[in-house]
This record gives C-alpha cells, sequence and structure tokens, in this order.
C-alpha cells in the first residue's frame, strides 16, 4: 500500500500564489506517475496535471502557464500561480505504481483545501 501525505492548502486572495506538496511512502513497486487532481463543491473530481516517467507532463486547460508540476522522486509537487476563484476545491495526490508483472495500481491522498478569496 502507498500512503499519500499532502500538505500546503489554505486561504489565498485572487492572484496569490500556493504551493502543494505530496509524499509517497509504502511503494513496494515503481511510482510511475504522480499527480493532482481536484474536486470544487457540486461538481465532478478533475484533473490538474500529472507528471509521469520522469518526463512527460501534462497540465489541463484552464490551469496552463499559471501551475507547474514538478517531481522528486516519491515527493510531488503543485506550484499555483495567478489564483482564481474558481480554483477553489479540495486537491488530491494521486500515485500510480508499476508492477514487474506490468500491474498498475492507483493511490489517492486525503485532499487538502485551496481556498481563493478575498
Amino acid at each position: 500500500q502507498v500512503q499519500l501525505v499532502e500538505s500546503g492548502g489554505g486561504l489565498v486572495q485572487p492572484g496569490g500564489s500556493l504551493n502543494l506538496s505530496c509524499v509517497a511512502s509504502g511503494s513496494r513497486f515503481t511510482i510511475n506517475k504522480m499527480g493532482w487532481y481536484r474536486q470544487a463543491p457540486g461538481k465532478e473530481r478533475e484533473l490538474v496535471a500529472t507528471h509521469t516517467g520522469g518526463y512527460y507532463i501534462n497540465y489541463a486547460d484552464s490551469v496552463e502557464g499559471r501551475f507547474t508540476i514538478s517531481r522528486d522522486k516519491g515527493t510531488v509537487y503543485l506550484q499555483m500561480n495567478s489564483l482564481k476563484p474558481e480554483d477553489t476545491a479540495v486537491y488530491y495526490c494521486t500515485a500510480t505504481t508499476r508492477s514487474p508483472a506490468g500491474v498498475f495500481s492507483d493511490y489517492w491522498g486525503q485532499g487538502t483545501q485551496v481556498t481563493v478569496s478575498s
């Protein structure tokens, strides 16, 4: 089992910045992908950004150019700049492991609240 612990959420004014962190522990296999999703009240969970294989990065259109994902082994970061009220959501860290047999497994953190408001 992989445990994911997020930190860095909070309240910020529009135009401000936050940096989220997520540390993975307990993995027996290679962590192939790490990333961030978010869920706003009354909405479905959506992709924010993912970091795969150490080199492939994917962003949602809504955050492209404002958010930056980075990864250092079992830790993934999300630098969020120029925050907007519509970025308000619970942000979830995710990790995907790959076993030697080629089986992929997904894990989720408990989530951290990000609120953008004046």
